[in-house]
């Protein structure tokens, strides 16, 4: 490869002042080249900001005519270490944040077409203008880009109504690694003619195709929607509050959050302004979020109704409902800001898990007895999407001790002990986050072995170069290994 003559051909593809450089002084290349979390820090060869979807195109074969491989990369808030380039200082980071029109939005159709490089809360804004709903809802949603969304198939706070991003999207625009444009923009909600390929690139990482545009489903707003804080006795509690929920709320239960007192107790801590409710005397907490068709006096009568049920049958200790939209806001606040708070505390050993509903108390039990025998002192942050099987069971060094110390030495140990655990209760080593780097080496051990092959071979017939986001998801030549 001739760095020289890639980058020249680069600045012809896209304009000079859209190809940046470490030689360039002006230029910091960081905020590209550093995870959210600070896990990693790669170093590019360039990254370049193309502004059309045959800007993407002509990138991409400027790259495979010189043989680099390309990362893309959106808001670049995954947690996996998805999207920033190796140390090698041989990858082109191509970032879509200059691909962020609206397309096209179709009421009528219920759909809204958009580039891959528009933030999600500009979405939410458009559709909200509109008088309707794009329901996906997520912690980094004034950052995290549609893209990116799609590439990770993000989850967020609504799954448990909507479905996963997957759920949310009719029709895709990419660009393939040889630079070839798919134009599968459908707004269809049916068509039968052959594999769906849409679906084989939502959730790939950037691996098989660069995703540049895509038509995205609406829903009607809901007349009101109410929330709820409860506090529930244990885990166990907590299920039995689901269901209890979901029989009697039906479609109009959106959000069904579970929080754990440790969790809460960092929010307290490095938030304090937050006011976190009721959570010094309860092991757990629950966030219910009841949209309904009618009215709010409507919404707000059945909600009282399910909790008063709740507290007679015991899965629930204590309530709040909330009285106005500010007081609901602050609710959801306190939800969202437990990353940041774990992040204030240091270092943490972060888990995107799925379990079956029913497994998820015996999972959390057992867990965290061999956890704690492992590593005492250690300390659990086990919270997220309970409606829908998705728990963050992270890890925090013990009180006192160094947070990246903890991290270096028992990261491995920690890892192979709860993948182990949810590979034994029928899970998954993730739900919502994706695979990227930081997991391509555990999902051999945890892979049916021919699904892993045909994904091997999937990769193969798409990107036989590996041009595209190598090390991701999947890593060369490998193979299931069998679980440990």
């Amino acid at each position: 490869m001739n760095p020289s003559a890639l980058l020249d051909a680069l600045a012809q593809a896209v304009g000079h002042p859209h190809v940046h450089t470490h030689e360039d002084p002006r230029t910091d290349l960081s905020r590209w080249e550093r995870d959210w979390r600070g896990r990693a820090h790669g170093r590019a060869l360039a990254v370049v900001q193309p502004l059309s979807t045959a800007e993407v195109a002509a990138v991409v074969k400027v790259c495979a005519a010189h043989g680099a491989s390309v990362v893309p990369q959106g808001g670049n808030t995954g947690l996996v270490l998805g999207s920033v380039p190796d140390a090698s200082g041989q990858q082109v980071v191509l970032s879509t944040t200059r691909l962020n029109r609206v397309r096209e939005l179709d009421p009528a159709n219920r759909t809204l077409t958009v580039e891959a490089g528009c933030v999600l809360q500009t979405v939410q804004g458009v559709a909200r203008e509109a008088g309707l709903l794009f329901p996906l809802s997520l912690a980094a949603e004034g950052s995290c880009t549609i893209g990116g969304n799609l590439a990770t198939n993000a989850g967020g706070t609504q799954v448990l109504r909507y479905g996963n991003t997957r759920d949310l999207c009719l029709g895709l625009e990419a660009v393939s690694a040889e630079g070839e444009v798919w134009h599968g923009l459908s707004g269809l909600r049916k068509d039968n003619t052959g594999y769906d390929l849409r679906h084989l690139l939502i959730g790939s990482e950037g691996t098989l195709g660069i995703i540049t545009a895509a038509t995205l489903k609406l829903f009607d707003a809901p007349a009101a929607q109410v929330t709820a804080w409860a506090t529930v006795p244990s885990l166990t509690a907590a299920v039995d509050l689901l269901g209890l929920a979901q029989r009697r709320l039906g479609a109009g239960l959106t959000g069904f959050e579970v929080m754990g007192q440790f969790a809460l107790s960092l929010v307290h801590k490095h938030f304090a302004q937050l006011r976190v409710p009721a959570w010094a005397d309860t092991p757990y907490a629950v966030l219910l979020e009841l949209s309904d068709t009618e009215s709010a006096t409507h919404a707000q009568a059945q909600l009282e109704a399910l909790l008063g049920q709740a507290i007679d049958a015991g899965c629930v200790s204590d309530a709040i409902v909330a009285s106005n939209l500010a007081q609901a806001q602050g609710f959801w606040h306190v939800r969202e800001s437990i990353s940041l708070a774990q992040a204030e505390e240091g270092l943490n050993i972060k888990h995107d898990i799925s379990l079956p509903i029913s497994r998820i108390p015996a999972f959390c039990a057992e867990t965290d007895a061999r956890l704690t025998q492992a590593l005492p002192g250690v300390r659990i942050v086990n919270f997220g999407h309970l409606g829908d099987g998705n728990l963050h069971y992270n890890v925090q060094a013990p009180s006192g001790v160094d947070a990246a110390d903890f991290l270096n030495r028992h990261e491995t140990e920690v890892n192979a002990l709860v993948f182990a655990q949810v590979h034994a209760h029928g899970g998954s080593i993730s739900a919502e986050h994706g695979i990227g780097g930081l997991k391509a080496h555990a999902l051999p051990q945890y892979k049916d072995p021919l699904a892993l092959a045909w994904m091997h071979r999937i990769k193969a017939a798409l990107d036989p170069h590996q041009r595209l986001n190598p090390g991701r998801v999947l890593l060369a030549d490998q193979r299931y290994t069998g679980t440990p």
